[in-house]
């Protein structure tokens, strides 16, 4: 069972007169749990991985698996933040969590290098034991999308034996996503958009719609320095580009790893992916681009 050592607090003054008394080296003693590991769970965490096989490859797939896992759960963290502030009509202050997304998803892209190794015969040596297991099968991931506007409640199905992961994604499909946010956002500020615009389904994918695509291109044409908006726009731009990147990444990994081959998951592999990145993020701030 896992230690539940509290983390104290501590001061300025306290680390300095701390310091003091070890004459400038670390800490070495401690009365308890060490606190970074009080703090971090690594011990926690080095104990998640439990290998299926015994091919040493097999931990790179499976760690590198797991640090997407975890990249997927900051992305939809920080995406809340700024979903939060864009409800409350705080575009500056939606900036910083959009922009630490963007640089998550860089994070996460860059974790597809530990797999670059893999060919259909190292994946081949393990792949068996893994079943039906599939990154298809992602609850995190499948929260990230949502957020960002792609929805498909048949992508929910897989977790009906789950009852709390499955209440989870149920609530994640029928609340607005943030573009859904951002479009209530230039409707409040004064763009001339339906009504049926903004009533529609949240828990349906939609297309462009022409009057959004005008407010971007409207939006793009003030240059000037108090432009949130366009601020916003850049910011959301790069999260829709760090999540393509990794769609893209994807499909380079399982091309590499097993070709065409039909997915651990029952999907078609590489054909269903390819078929998945023609879904676009934020669909008018890109179809905006042409009228620019």
């Amino acid at each position: 069972m896992e230690q539940t050592t509290v983390v104290r607090p501590a001061t300025p003054q306290q680390r300095a007169a701390r310091a003091a008394r070890n004459g400038g080296e670390p800490t070495l003693e401690f009365s308890d749990r060490v606190p970074y590991d009080a703090y971090v769970r690594a011990s926690t965490l080095h104990r998640l991985q439990q290998p299926l096989s015994d091919d040493p490859g097999e931990m790179s797939f499976l760690m590198v698996s797991q640090i997407m896992e975890l990249y997927f759960g900051l992305t939809c963290h920080e995406l809340r933040h700024a979903q939060r502030e864009l409800r409350a009509d705080r575009i500056w202050e939606a900036l910083p969590p959009l922009r630490r997304a963007a640089l998550h998803l860089e994070g996460l892209n860059a974790a597809w290098q530990g797999l670059r190794w893999m060919t259909p015969a190292d994946f081949n040596r393990f792949r068996d034991r893994l079943g039906e297991g599939s990154g298809f099968q992602s609850a995190m991931y499948r929260q990230l999308e949502f957020l960002l506007g792609l929805r498909d409640p048949a992508l929910i199905r897989p977790f009906r034996r789950q009852a709390e992961v499955h209440a989870e994604l149920t609530a994640a499909l029928d609340t607005p996503s943030l573009w859904d946010d951002v479009v209530a956002l230039l409707a409040r500020r004064g763009f001339d958009l339906p009504d049926d615009l903004l009533a529609r389904d949240v828990s349906a994918e939609h297309e462009a719609h022409p009057a959004v695509e005008a407010a971007w291109v409207r939006i793009y044409g003030d240059a000037g320095p108090e432009n949130h908006l366009r601020l916003l726009g850049d910011a959301l731009t790069e999260v829709a580009e760090g999540f393509g990147d990794w769609r893209w990444h994807h499909i380079k990994a399982v091309q590499r790893s097993m070709g065409a081959k039909v997915g651990s998951g029952g999907s078609a592999g590489l054909a269903w992916l390819q078929r998945s990145m023609a879904r676009v993020v934020f669909p008018e701030l890109w179809s905006a681009r042409t009228a620019m």
